[in-house]
């Protein structure tokens, strides 16, 4: 159940839980390892998620995203 500090996403047609993390949070490789401890049996589910399956994910705060700078190749 989502709460002030969890979201809830919903997985597209296709979609693995890593590639949903990073669509939804932004999240990097560790944020999947926290997941997974929050969705009890996902791991079960396989590689690809069910279209529409829920899963809660933790929210993220916006100073804890790394900001990276854009490198130009032409100016």
């Amino acid at each position: 159940m989502a709460d002030a500090t969890t979201m809830t996403a919903t997985a597209l047609q296709g979609e693995t839980l890593d590639a949903l993390v990073w669509r939804v949070a932004r999240g990097r490789a560790e944020m999947v390892e926290k997941v997974l401890l929050m969705n009890y049996g996902l791991s079960d589910i396989g590689t690809i998620l069910p279209e529409g399956h829920a899963v809660i994910l933790p929210v993220v705060k916006a100073e804890s995203v790394p900001v990276y700078d854009i490198v130009q190749l032409w100016n």
